[in-house]
Protein backbone atom coordinates (compact mmCIF):
# COMPACT_ATOMS: atom_id res chain seq x y z
CA UNK A 1 0.00 0.00 0.00
CA UNK A 2 1.18 3.53 -0.78
CA UNK A 3 1.01 6.30 1.82
CA UNK A 4 -1.42 8.36 -0.25
CA UNK A 5 -3.89 5.45 -0.21
CA UNK A 6 -3.26 4.87 3.50
CA UNK A 7 -4.35 8.40 4.31
CA UNK A 8 -7.46 8.02 2.20
CA UNK A 9 -8.42 5.21 4.57
CA UNK A 10 -7.40 7.32 7.58
CA UNK A 11 -8.08 10.97 6.64
CA UNK A 12 -8.09 12.48 10.16
CA UNK A 13 -4.98 11.54 12.14
CA UNK A 14 -3.08 12.35 15.29
CA UNK A 15 0.66 11.72 15.06
CA UNK A 16 2.99 10.91 17.93
CA UNK A 17 5.80 13.22 16.89
CA UNK A 18 9.33 12.96 18.29
CA UNK A 19 11.06 15.23 15.77
CA UNK A 20 13.17 12.34 14.48
CA UNK A 21 13.65 11.17 10.89
CA UNK A 22 10.70 8.79 10.78
CA UNK A 23 7.99 10.76 12.55
CA UNK A 24 9.03 13.91 10.65
CA UNK A 25 8.57 12.16 7.31
CA UNK A 26 5.26 10.68 8.48
CA UNK A 27 4.08 14.15 9.49
CA UNK A 28 5.17 15.51 6.11
CA UNK A 29 3.26 12.77 4.28
CA UNK A 30 0.18 13.47 6.37
CA UNK A 31 0.26 17.14 5.38
CA UNK A 32 0.21 16.03 1.74
CA UNK A 33 -2.36 13.26 1.84
CA UNK A 34 -4.51 13.49 4.99
CA UNK A 35 -7.48 15.79 5.32
CA UNK A 36 -6.65 16.77 8.89
CA UNK A 37 -3.55 16.21 11.03
CA UNK A 38 -2.29 17.21 14.46
CA UNK A 39 1.12 16.46 15.99
CA UNK A 40 1.66 15.53 19.64
CA UNK A 41 5.06 15.78 21.29
CA UNK A 42 5.63 14.30 24.73
CA UNK A 43 8.07 16.19 26.93
CA UNK A 44 9.48 14.07 29.73
CA UNK A 45 12.70 13.63 31.68
CA UNK A 46 13.80 11.17 28.99
CA UNK A 47 13.89 13.77 26.19
CA UNK A 48 16.59 16.45 26.01
CA UNK A 49 15.58 20.02 25.23
CA UNK A 50 17.10 20.01 21.74
CA UNK A 51 14.62 17.31 20.66
CA UNK A 52 11.69 19.57 21.55
CA UNK A 53 13.35 22.51 19.82
CA UNK A 54 13.80 20.52 16.61
CA UNK A 55 10.26 19.15 16.78
CA UNK A 56 8.91 22.71 17.02
CA UNK A 57 11.10 23.74 14.10
CA UNK A 58 9.79 20.91 11.92
CA UNK A 59 6.16 21.54 12.86
CA UNK A 60 6.65 25.17 11.92
CA UNK A 61 8.27 24.21 8.60
CA UNK A 62 5.33 21.94 7.78
CA UNK A 63 2.78 24.42 9.19
CA UNK A 64 1.26 21.78 11.43
CA UNK A 65 -0.31 22.41 14.83
CA UNK A 66 1.68 20.66 17.56
CA UNK A 67 0.63 20.06 21.15
CA UNK A 68 3.32 19.50 23.77
CA UNK A 69 2.21 17.09 26.50
CA UNK A 70 4.10 17.03 29.79
CA UNK A 71 4.39 13.46 31.11
CA UNK A 72 6.18 12.55 34.35
CA UNK A 73 7.58 9.13 33.46
CA UNK A 74 9.51 9.05 36.74
CA UNK A 75 6.22 8.57 38.58
CA UNK A 76 5.89 5.15 36.93
CA UNK A 77 7.69 2.61 39.15
CA UNK A 78 7.80 0.00 36.36
CA UNK A 79 9.82 2.50 34.31
CA UNK A 80 12.21 3.75 37.01
CA UNK A 81 13.04 0.18 38.09
CA UNK A 82 14.58 -0.09 34.59
CA UNK A 83 13.76 -3.73 33.76
CA UNK A 84 14.60 -5.30 30.40
CA UNK A 85 11.11 -4.41 29.14
CA UNK A 86 11.19 -0.84 30.47
CA UNK A 87 10.36 0.45 27.00
CA UNK A 88 7.03 -1.39 27.10
CA UNK A 89 5.90 0.35 30.28
CA UNK A 90 7.25 3.71 29.11
CA UNK A 91 5.57 3.54 25.69
CA UNK A 92 2.29 2.48 27.24
CA UNK A 93 2.40 5.37 29.70
CA UNK A 94 3.34 7.93 27.06
CA UNK A 95 1.00 6.77 24.30
CA UNK A 96 -1.92 6.48 26.70
CA UNK A 97 -1.44 10.17 27.47
CA UNK A 98 -1.22 11.05 23.77
CA UNK A 99 -4.31 9.00 22.90
CA UNK A 100 -6.34 10.65 25.67
CA UNK A 101 -5.40 14.16 24.54
CA UNK A 102 -5.93 13.32 20.85
CA UNK A 103 -9.38 11.91 21.64
CA UNK A 104 -10.29 15.13 23.46
CA UNK A 105 -9.22 17.02 20.34
CA UNK A 106 -11.44 14.88 18.13
CA UNK A 107 -8.90 12.38 16.77
CA UNK A 108 -9.58 8.65 17.07
CA UNK A 109 -6.68 7.46 14.88
CA UNK A 110 -3.20 7.68 16.40
CA UNK A 111 -0.09 7.04 14.27
CA UNK A 112 3.57 6.57 15.10
CA UNK A 113 6.77 6.56 13.05
CA UNK A 114 7.83 2.91 13.37
CA UNK A 115 9.35 1.90 10.01
CA UNK A 116 9.88 -1.37 8.12
CA UNK A 117 13.51 -1.60 9.28
CA UNK A 118 12.53 -1.77 12.96
CA UNK A 119 12.76 -5.26 14.41
CA UNK A 120 9.52 -6.00 16.26
CA UNK A 121 11.12 -8.93 18.11
CA UNK A 122 13.70 -6.60 19.67
CA UNK A 123 11.37 -3.75 20.60
CA UNK A 124 9.14 -4.35 23.62
CA UNK A 125 7.63 -0.92 23.01
CA UNK A 126 5.86 -2.27 19.93
CA UNK A 127 3.77 -4.50 22.17
CA UNK A 128 2.41 -1.40 23.88
CA UNK A 129 1.61 0.23 20.54
CA UNK A 130 -0.34 -2.84 19.47
CA UNK A 131 -2.28 -2.96 22.73
CA UNK A 132 -3.25 0.70 22.32
CA UNK A 133 -4.21 0.27 18.62
CA UNK A 134 -1.55 2.72 17.45
CA UNK A 135 -1.00 2.44 13.69
CA UNK A 136 2.41 2.53 11.99
CA UNK A 137 1.91 3.58 8.34
CA UNK A 138 5.62 3.61 7.42
CA UNK A 139 5.99 0.03 8.57
CA UNK A 140 2.72 -1.11 7.01
CA UNK A 141 3.68 0.49 3.69
CA UNK A 142 7.11 -1.17 3.71
CA UNK A 143 9.18 2.01 4.02
CA UNK A 144 12.68 1.31 5.36
CA UNK A 145 14.89 3.80 7.18
CA UNK A 146 17.08 4.17 4.07
CA UNK A 147 14.08 4.94 1.88
CA UNK A 148 12.64 7.37 4.42
CA UNK A 149 15.94 9.27 4.52
CA UNK A 150 16.04 9.40 0.71
CA UNK A 151 12.49 10.68 0.40
CA UNK A 152 12.99 13.11 3.27
CA UNK A 153 15.97 14.62 1.47
CA UNK A 154 13.96 14.97 -1.72
CA UNK A 155 11.20 16.67 0.28
CA UNK A 156 13.66 19.17 1.76
CA UNK A 157 13.22 18.03 5.35
CA UNK A 158 16.21 19.04 7.53
CA UNK A 159 15.82 15.78 9.44
CA UNK A 160 16.81 13.60 6.47
CA UNK A 161 20.34 12.94 7.78
CA UNK A 162 19.63 13.30 11.49
CA UNK A 163 21.38 10.53 13.46
CA UNK A 164 19.20 8.03 15.29
CA UNK A 165 18.66 9.18 18.86
CA UNK A 166 17.49 6.93 21.70
CA UNK A 167 16.03 8.46 24.86
CA UNK A 168 18.26 9.39 27.79
CA UNK A 169 17.09 6.37 29.80
CA UNK A 170 19.01 4.06 27.45
CA UNK A 171 22.30 5.40 28.85
CA UNK A 172 21.61 3.72 32.19
CA UNK A 173 22.26 -0.06 32.28
CA UNK A 174 19.27 -2.35 32.60
CA UNK A 175 18.51 -3.10 36.24
CA UNK A 176 20.04 0.11 37.57
CA UNK A 177 17.33 2.50 38.86
CA UNK A 178 16.60 5.56 36.75
CA UNK A 179 16.62 8.87 38.60
CA UNK A 180 16.16 12.49 37.63
CA UNK A 181 19.76 13.20 38.71
CA UNK A 182 21.22 10.53 36.42
CA UNK A 183 19.20 11.80 33.46
CA UNK A 184 20.28 15.39 34.09
CA UNK A 185 23.95 14.35 34.25
CA UNK A 186 23.55 12.56 30.93
CA UNK A 187 21.86 15.49 29.21
CA UNK A 188 24.51 17.97 30.41
CA UNK A 189 27.37 15.70 29.35
CA UNK A 190 25.90 15.08 25.92
CA UNK A 191 25.09 18.77 25.42
CA UNK A 192 28.76 19.50 26.07
CA UNK A 193 29.92 16.95 23.50
CA UNK A 194 27.43 18.33 20.99
CA UNK A 195 28.98 21.77 21.56
CA UNK A 196 32.38 20.34 20.60
CA UNK A 197 31.00 19.06 17.29
CA UNK A 198 30.54 15.36 18.10
CA UNK A 199 27.65 13.52 16.42
CA UNK A 200 25.91 10.16 16.79
CA UNK A 201 27.48 9.40 20.16
CA UNK A 202 26.33 8.20 23.58
CA UNK A 203 27.49 8.90 27.14
CA UNK A 204 26.67 5.68 28.99
CA UNK A 205 26.52 5.55 32.78
CA UNK A 206 27.79 2.25 34.20
CA UNK A 207 27.68 2.81 37.95
CA UNK A 208 28.81 6.37 38.60
CA UNK A 209 31.27 6.62 35.69
CA UNK A 210 30.85 8.00 32.18
CA UNK A 211 31.55 5.74 29.21
CA UNK A 212 31.88 7.60 25.91
CA UNK A 213 30.82 5.80 22.74
CA UNK A 214 31.49 7.67 19.51
CA UNK A 215 31.82 6.51 15.91
CA UNK A 216 35.33 5.17 15.30
CA UNK A 217 36.00 8.12 13.01
CA UNK A 218 35.57 10.51 15.97
CA UNK A 219 37.76 8.74 18.51
CA UNK A 220 40.77 10.81 17.50
CA UNK A 221 38.70 13.95 18.12
CA UNK A 222 37.97 12.66 21.63
CA UNK A 223 41.71 12.30 22.29
CA UNK A 224 42.34 15.80 20.95
CA UNK A 225 39.73 17.21 23.35
CA UNK A 226 40.56 14.85 26.22
CA UNK A 227 41.45 17.50 28.79
CA UNK A 228 38.30 19.57 28.22
CA UNK A 229 36.07 16.50 28.14
CA UNK A 230 37.48 15.03 31.35
CA UNK A 231 37.33 18.37 33.13
CA UNK A 232 33.67 18.91 32.20
CA UNK A 233 32.38 15.37 32.69
CA UNK A 234 34.13 14.89 36.03
CA UNK A 235 31.65 17.47 37.32
CA UNK A 236 28.94 14.82 36.97
CA UNK A 237 30.75 11.45 37.01
CA UNK A 238 33.32 9.69 39.18
CA UNK A 239 35.43 8.72 36.13
CA UNK A 240 35.48 9.16 32.35
CA UNK A 241 36.22 6.23 30.03
CA UNK A 242 36.25 5.74 26.26
CA UNK A 243 34.93 2.75 24.30
CA UNK A 244 37.72 2.12 21.76
CA UNK A 245 35.54 -0.16 19.64
CA UNK A 246 33.40 2.81 18.60
CA UNK A 247 29.74 2.91 17.63
CA UNK A 248 28.65 1.42 14.31
CA UNK A 249 28.59 4.05 11.56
Amino acid sequence: MELNHYFKLHPHVAIAFSGGVDSAYLLYAATKFAEKVHAYYVKSAFQPQFELDEAKRMAKQLRVDMTVIEVDVLQCSEVTANPADRCYFCKKHIFTNIAEQAHKDGYNTLLDGTNASDDADDRPGMKALKELSVLSPLRECGLTKEEIRRQSKEAGLFTWDKPAYACLATRIPTGEPITKEKLECTERAEDFLFSLGFTDFRVRMPGTAAKLQTPASQIEKVIENRTAIVQELKRYYSAVTLDLEGRNE
